[in-house]
């Protein structure tokens, strides 16, 4: 359906304008979600779930499957910059806001933790990254391995960060082995 209006304005009313399907299909769900009784929306959700859970494996896999992993050794620097960047941003920004909302002393000091991890985010937004700079193909190889790169750093780091934001936080127990 979104596909359909997607088109429909991209083609007789925003001309000359891309847009982009994925996420105006994340609008329009957020919107429908918000509109419709929680009662009414359970069962829709319950249903459409696996429907769900299939897209977003086939989105991920078709966003990384054109990314090259070769490029992983020349991004180098880029990486280790987003990557630092990108997690001073996430724990700072969550300890500011939870200091600001005068959250709990374990939301202050773990939130940030646990939003290390993220793969599936960071390749739906190379894909729109790299389509916007396709007539520039040395920044398309550079945003690709960069992102890439820290994909795969941050899915061995940033999840046993998260675990243990969420152990020290009291929100999972450990289980002695």
């Amino acid at each position: 359906m979104t596909d359909v209006l997607g088109w429909f304005f991209q083609t007789f009313v925003l001309t000359g304008i891309s847009l982009n399907f994925m996420l105006m299909g994340v609008a329009f769900a957020a919107t429908f979600a918000n509109l419709v009784d929680e009662q009414e929306l359970d069962p829709i959700v319950q249903r459409f779930n696996p429907v769900l859970n299939i897209s977003i494996l086939a989105a991920i896999v078709d966003l990384g499957a054109p990314l090259d992993y070769h490029l992983i050794m020349g991004a180098g620097v880029y990486t280790a910059v987003y990557i630092i960047a990108r997690a001073i941003g996430k724990y700072g920004g969550a300890r500011i806001g939870a200091t600001i909302m005068h959250m709990p002393e374990t939301v202050q000091k773990y939130l940030g933790l646990t939003l290390l991890p993220h793969s599936g985010v960071s390749l739906v937004f190379t894909g729109i990254a790299c389509a916007t700079l396709a007539p520039l193909p040395d920044c398309v190889s550079l945003v690709q391995g960069t992102i890439a790169a820290a994909a795969v750093i941050n899915e061995i780091i940033a999840v046993i960060l998260a675990k243990k934001g969420f152990e020290k936080s009291g929100e999972i127990r450990v289980t002695s082995k």
